[in-house]
C-alpha cells in the first residue's frame, strides 16, 4: 500500500517536473505491485524485478503532452486506481488507512516545500487536487491524520459545528501565502457570522436546546491556501487504525475526537469556493457561500454539495447585459481577474450578450494573478485599442480594481472609460480610495441588500476586551485606528499607541460592508435547515438526538434546498434545484457632485428585469449625457449600413446615392422612374411635372421674335394686298409671293404650338406645322430658283423655251413638293397617333432635388429631324440651285436676293445643328432645343422676309414714284445673250428699248424687249410690232435673258 501512496503522489506530479522537489526524491523505486498496477492502466514497465524504477517510457509520455492532456490523463489514471480499490480488485497491495497516516502527514508537511519548488508553476497543485476529486467517495484517506496540527483558526464550541472561510487577509506577496488584513471584506464578514451565531444560539424558537459552534479559517484570499486549511474540516470524517499503537507504558493512546463540521459557511471568492467544493463533496460536506457568484458553480453534478444565497453571476451577466443596452451601448470591451469568478462572469456575459445580440465585445482582457504595474499598464493599453468602447465590464476583486484605475490615471484616462462593476466592485469604498474621480460614472451591480442595523450596534460595540474570541480583532484594531498595541508589531514605528479605549465609528470610518446581509443569511440558512432536520429526525425531543449523531451531509443537503424563510434584508431566502439563489440587485453609480458628498447612489433595480432611472445618471464631469460606448453610431435617414465582417455591432453607413432611397437598414432601392427620393431618402415621392411656360425666360425670346415676325409677315401681305396690281407686285410674282408669304407666317406660328401646353391637338399641329411651314417657303423659293436655272441652261441649248415656267406651272410645281410634306405628316400621325408624355429622364440629374418630368408631345429628337428633313432638303437644294444661278444679269434682281436668303439659312441651320444636338445631355435640355429650334425657323423666316420683301415693300410705301410702269428706259448693254448666244457687245451705248430691239431684229434672232426693274419681253421678229403693248401689261412673262444693268 505504502508503494501505492508513492506511485499517486509521482504521478500526481510528473507532469509538473516535480522530481527537482526534495520531499519527492525519496519515492524513486517502486515494487512488484505497484509496476503491476502501471500495467493495468494501461501502461508499461521496463521489468518487473524489485526495485525498478519507474517506468521512464509512461512518464515521458505524460511529460510531451499537453497540458489539457496531462490532466485527461491523470483523471483516467485515478479513476482506474479508485475502481481498483473499490473492487477490492487489487489483492497484492492492501488498503490501510493506518498505512496512509504517514503519507498525509509528509503531504500536509511539506506542501510549502512544494509550493516554493513550483513557485512559477501553480498548477501542479491542481494535480494534488485532483488526486483528491477523482479518487472517488468511497475513499476514506483524503483527510489524515493530524491531530496534532491545525490552522490559525477561530473555534467557538457547540454541539453542531459549522465551518466558516472568509479572506480575512489578502493574497500574500510573492512567496508569502498571507498579505494585509481585509477589514471589511474579512472582519465585517467574519463578525456578520460571529453575530449571525449569537443571534441564533439566543432564539428559542431556533435550534431550542442546539448551540451552535463554529470553526472559522482564514483563506488569504488564495484558493490554493484555502484548500489546505479546508481539509481541517474533513479530518473527523478519517477512520483510524490505532491498533499497531501503544503508549510506552503499554496502553492503547487517549486520541481526542476531533470536533465534525456539518456544514460550511464560504468561501468569498468563487476560485476558493471551487477548490473547496472539490473537497467537501467527497465527504458530503454541504456548503453555502455568501459571496462565491462564478455560474460553474451553478453545475450540480461537478458542485452537487454546493449552495449559495448570492445569485450567480449568470443572473448578473443579464443584469449587466441589460444596463449596457437600457444605455444605449453595443460595444463594450471585458475586463476580468484571472480566476473562476472573473473568467466564469466574463464568459457568462459573452454568453448571454451573443445570444441576446446587439452587444459586441471589443476587447476582453484577463488581470493575471499578481500582476505588476507594467502589466496593467500595458492592459490600458489594450484597451485603448478601441476608444469607441469607452464600457468595460468588469469582473474583478477589488485589488485588480484599484490598480486599474490607477493605471487609467497614469495613461491620462480619467473620464474616458465608464466602468460597470459587478457585485465585487459593490459599494465598496476600497477600490476606489485616491482614485474617485477615474471612478466617476461607475455603475455597480450588487445583491439586493440592507443595512443590518443590529450589526450596526454589535460591530461598533466591540472592544479588545468584548471579543476576544476573534484572534484577529487586535490586528484589525491596530488596523482601524492606525495605533500599536505591542511593541515588535509589523506596524509603522510613527504610529501612537493604542488605549483600548478607541470606538469603532466614533474613533474611525465605519460603513457595513455590503455582503453581511448574505453572510448571515448564509448561517440562518443551515441553521433553519438543521432545525427542520431536527424536527423531523427528533420529534418531541429537545437537542442533538441519536437520529443527528453524526449529522447526515447528503440529508442535510436536501433540508438546504428546501429551505424557504424571511431572511434579515426582508426578503425570501431560497434555492434552486441547482442551489442559486434569486437574482435581486441593485444598481448603484458613484458620483462626486450631484450629491453634496461623493458617494454610490442608488440608480436601479434588477429582479429579472431592469428598471433603471437614466435622469438620476451622472457621468465624468458632472455631465448628464450618457457616453457613447458603439462601435458605429447609427447611420443618419438615408443611409444604410454596410456591416464589418464578423462584427455585427461595427458597420460603416453609406449614403443611398442618385434616386435611392433606404429600403431597411442595410440596402438602399431604387424609386420608380416617375418618383425621387424625398430629403432624408427613406421613402419616395413623385417627381414634379413642368413644362415651358409662357413667361419663361426660354419663352421670351421666342415667342418675341414669332410676334414681330407675324407682324412684319401681315405688314408685307397686307401692302401687296393693297398695290396687287402695281409693277413691283406683280413682277415679284404675285401668285408664288402669297404661297411663300403663308409659309414664312406658319414658320412664325409653330412657335407658338411650341410653347403651348402639350395635349392630343397641339400635339398633332405641331407634327402638321413643324414641317409645313417650312417646305411651303422653301418649295416656292425652290420653283423660283430652278425656273430661273432651266431657263438659262435651256438658252445655252436651244432657242426653243423651257415648259413649265408660267405662273400656273410654277403654282403646279410649289403644290406637288409641298403635298409630300403633307402626304408624310398624315401617314405618321395615322400610323402613331399624337398624345403627351411624361419625361423622367430627360431632366434627371445627379441631385434628385432638381429632378423633373417634362410634359411633351410624344416627338423625339429622331421624329423631329425626319419631320424637318424634307425641309432641310428643299433648302438644300434650293441653295444649290441659287449657287448654279448666281451668273444672271446683274439687272435681275430676283435670283441674287434668292441666294443670298439662302445662304443666310444654311448658316442659321449649320448653327442650329451643334446647339440642338450638343445640349442633348444638359439638365435643361428641353428649353434650350425648344428655344433653339423656334428661334431657328423665326430667324429662317426673317431672313427670307427681309431678303425678298422688305426691299419691295419699302419702295412700294418710301418710293412710290419707282413703283409706275416706264415705256422707255436707257439701258446700258453689256452682253446681251439670249439663251446662251451671244449676238454682240455694245460697249458703253445707251440705247432705247427700239435700238434694243433692232439690235435683236438685225441679229435675225427674236427681239429682247426691256420692261419695268429688268424684265424682259422676248417676241418673235415678225411679231414684235403687234406684241410690243402686252410687254408693258404683262412683265411678269418675260423671260430672263441678258445679263443687262440697266442705269
Amino acid at each position: 500500500m505504502h508503494d501505492l501512496i508513492r506511485f499517486l503522489c509521482f504521478l500526481c506530479s510528473a507532469a509538473s517536473l516535480a522530481r527537482c522537489c526534495d520531499w519527492l526524491k525519496h519515492y524513486g523505486h517502486y515494487s512488484n505491485a505497484s509496476l503491476v498496477l502501471v500495467q493495468q492502466m494501461g501502461g508499461h514497465t521496463e521489468a518487473l524485478q524489485c526495485p525498478v524504477s519507474f517506468p521512464y517510457s509512461m512518464y515521458k509520455h505524460i511529460r510531451n503532452t499537453e497540458f489539457q492532456s496531462q490532466l485527461l490523463f491523470l483523471r483516467d489514471s485515478l479513476q482506474q486506481i479508485s475502481h481498483l480499490y473499490d473492487n477490492k480488485t487489487c489483492c497484492s497491495v492492501p488498503w490501510s488507512t493506518a498505512k496512509m497516516d504517514p503519507f498525509l502527514q509528509i503531504l500536509y508537511r511539506q506542501t510549502n516545500s512544494l509550493d516554493r519548488c513550483c513557485n512559477s508553476r501553480s498548477w501542479p497543485r491542481l494535480h494534488l487536487l485532483l488526486l483528491c476529486v477523482w479518487i472517488g467517495p468511497g475513499s476514506v484517506w483524503a483527510a489524515g491524520s493530524h491531530q496534532h496540527f491545525h490552522p490559525h483558526s477561530i473555534k467557538l464550541p457547540g454541539d453542531i459545528t459549522l465551518g466558516g472561510l472568509f479572506p480575512v487577509h489578502a493574497r500574500g506577496p510573492h512567496g508569502l501565502p498571507c498579505g494585509e488584513l481585509k477589514k471589511e471584506k474579512g472582519i465585517h464578514r467574519m463578525e456578520a457570522m460571529l453575530y449571525a451565531l449569537d443571534q441564533i444560539n439566543a432564539d428559542p424558537d431556533l435550534l431550542p436546546n442546539i448551540t451552535l459552534g463554529a470553526r472559522i479559517l482564514d483563506t488569504c484570499s488564495r484558493d490554493t491556501y484555502a484548500l489546505e486549511q479546508s481539509l481541517t474540516f474533513v479530518q473527523a470524517l478519517i477512520q483510524k487504525d490505532t491498533s499497531d499503537i501503544r503508549c510506552s507504558n503499554g496502553e492503547p493512546p487517549l486520541i481526542r475526537k476531533p470536533e465534525r463540521v456539518v456544514g460550511v459557511i464560504g468561501a468569498s471568492a468563487s476560485s476558493v469556493s471551487v477548490m473547496v467544493a472539490n473537497i467537501l463533496r467527497l465527504f458530503e460536506i454541504p456548503q453555502v457561500s455568501y459571496a462565491s457568484t462564478a455560474p460553474e458553480l451553478s453545475d450540480n453534478t461537478r458542485y452537487d454539495f454546493f449552495s449559495r444565497v448570492v445569485p450567480p453571476d449568470s443572473y448578473q451577466a443579464q443584469a449587466m447585459l441589460d444596463i449596457v443596452r437600457a444605455l444605449g451601448w453595443n460595444y463594450v470591451s471585458t475586463l476580468a481577474s484571472e480566476g473562476n469568478y472573473g473568467e466564469s462572469g466574463v464568459d457568462a456575459f459573452r454568453q448571454i450578450s451573443r445570444e441576446a445580440g446587439g452587444v459586441c465585445i471589443a476587447q476582453s482582457v484577463k488581470i493575471p494573478r499578481e500582476a505588476t504595474d507594467g502589466e496593467f499598464d500595458k492592459i490600458l493599453k489594450r484597451l485603448m485599442e478601441t476608444p469607441n468602447a469607452r464600457g468595460v465590464i468588469t469582473f474583478a476583486n477589488e485589488d485588480d480594481i484599484k490598480r486599474v484605475l490607477e493605471a487609467a490615471k497614469r495613461a491620462n484616462q480619467t473620464g474616458h472609460f465608464v466602468f460597470v462593476g459587478s457585485d465585487s466592485w459593490g459599494a465598496k469604498s476600497s477600490p476606489i480610495l485616491d482614485q474617485e474621480d477615474v471612478a466617476e460614472g461607475a455603475v455597480t451591480i450588487l445583491p439586493k441588500r440592507v443595512s443590518i442595523d443590529g450589526f450596526d450596534q454589535y460591530f461598533m460595540s466591540r472592544s479588545l476586551e468584548n471579543n476576544r474570541r476573534n484572534i484577529w480583532f487586535a490586528e484589525f484594531w491596530e488596523d482601524d485606528f492606525r495605533c500599536k498595541l505591542r511593541s515588535g508589531t509589523r506596524v509603522e514605528t510613527d504610529r501612537k499607541k493604542c488605549t483600548g479605549e478607541e470606538r469603532i465609528g466614533r474613533d474611525s470610518t465605519y460603513e457595513q460592508e455590503g455582503k453581511v446581509q448574505f453572510v448571515m443569511d448564509a448561517v440562518y440558512a443551515m441553521a433553519h435547515a438543521l432545525h427542520h432536520m431536527q424536527q423531523d429526525l427528533c420529534p418531541g425531543s429537545a437537542g442533538v438526538c441519536d437520529a443527528m449523531d453524526p449529522v447526515e451531509g447528503r440529508q442535510l443537503l436536501h433540508y438546504i434546498r428546501a429551505v424557504s424563510f424571511t431572511g434579515t434584508a426582508g426578503t425570501s431566502v431560497l434555492f434552486n434545484e441547482n442551489g442559486d439563489a434569486p437574482g435581486r440587485y441593485d444598481i448603484f453609480q458613484f458620483q462626486l457632485t450631484n450629491h453634496s458628498a461623493p458617494g454610490y447612489r442608488i440608480i436601479g433595480q434588477w429582479t429579472n428585469h431592469l428598471r433603471l432611472d437614466l435622469e438620476d445618471m451622472q457621468w465624468s464631469g458632472g455631465g448628464q449625457n450618457v457616453p457613447d460606448s458603439v462601435c458605429s453610431f447609427p447611420c443618419r435617414p438615408g443611409e444604410r449600413k454596410k456591416m464589418v465582417k464578423e462584427v455585427s455591432c461595427c458597420w460603416h453607413c453609406e449614403l443611398c446615392d442618385g434616386y435611392q432611397f433606404q429600403l431597411d437598414e442595410f440596402s438602399c432601392q431604387a424609386c420608380p422612374s416617375n418618383m425621387r427620393p424625398n430629403q432624408n431618402r427613406t421613402s419616395c415621392r413623385p417627381t414634379p411635372i413642368i413644362k415651358l411656360e409662357w413667361h419663361s425666360p426660354w419663352a421670351l425670346v421666342p415667342v418675341g421674335l414669332a410676334v414681330m415676325g407675324i407682324l412684319g409677315t401681315l405688314c408685307v401681305v397686307l401692302t401687296f394686298i393693297k398695290y396687287n396690281d402695281t409693277p413691283i407686285v406683280r413682277a415679284a410674282g404675285r401668285e408664288l409671293s402669297y404661297v411663300l408669304l403663308t409659309g414664312i407666317f406658319l414658320i412664325y406660328l409653330i412657335t407658338f404650338l411650341m410653347m403651348a401646353e402639350p395635349g392630343a391637338v397641339v400635339c398633332a399641329l405641331r407634327r402638321l406645322l413643324l414641317g409645313l411651314g417650312m417646305s411651303i417657303t422653301y418649295s416656292s423659293m425652290l420653283t423660283k430658283t430652278n425656273r430661273i436655272y432651266r431657263i438659262f441652261e435651256q438658252g445655252k441649248k436651244s432657242v426653243t423655251p423651257p415648259k413649265f415656267i408660267s405662273p400656273s406651272s410654277q403654282l403646279a410645281i410649289t403644290s406637288i413638293l409641298i403635298s409630300v410634306q403633307v402626304l408624310g405628316v398624315f401617314v405618321w400621325l395615322s400610323v402613331v397617333p399624337p398624345h403627351t408624355i411624361i419625361d423622367y429622364e430627360e431632366l434627371r440629374p445627379p441631385n434628385p432635388e432638381l429632378a423633373r418630368g417634362i410634359l411633351k408631345c410624344d416627338m423625339s429628337d429622331l421624329s423631329l429631324i425626319c419631320c424637318l428633313s424634307y425641309s432641310i432638303l428643299l433648302m438644300v437644294t434650293c441653295t444649290v440651285y441659287a449657287v448654279k444661278s448666281r451668273g444672271v444679269p446683274e439687272t435681275f434682281n430676283e435670283a441674287k436676293p434668292i441666294g443670298f436668303t439662302m445662304y443666310t439659312t444654311c448658316i442659321v441651320w449649320l448653327a442650329f445643328v451643334p446647339i440642338f444636338f450638343g445640349t442633348a445631355q444638359s439638365s435643361e435640355k428641353m428649353f434650350i432645343q425648344t428655344t433653339t429650334l423656334t428661334v431657328s425657323m423665326s430667324l429662317s423666316a426673317s431672313v427670307s422676309l427681309g431678303m425678298l420683301y422688305v426691299p419691295k415693300v419699302y419702295v412700294i410705301l418710301l418710293h412710290p414714284e419707282n413703283n409706275v410702269q416706264k415705256r422707255k428706259r436707257s439701258v446700258k448693254v453689256l452682253t446681251l445673250v439670249w439663251w446662251g448666244v451671244v449676238q454682240r457687245t455694245v460697249s458703253s451705248k445707251r440705247i432705247t428699248c427700239l435700238e434694243a430691239s433692232k439690235i435683236g431684229i438685225m441679229s435675225g434672232l427674236s427681239v429682247v424687249v426691256e420692261t419695268v426693274f429688268g424684265n424682259f419681253r422676248c417676241f418673235p421678229r415678225s411679231t414684235f410690232s403687234s406684241q410690243s403693248s402686252a410687254v408693258a401689261s404683262r412683265p411678269e412673262e418675260v423671260a430672263l435673258a441678258a445679263d443687262v444693268v440697266f442705269s
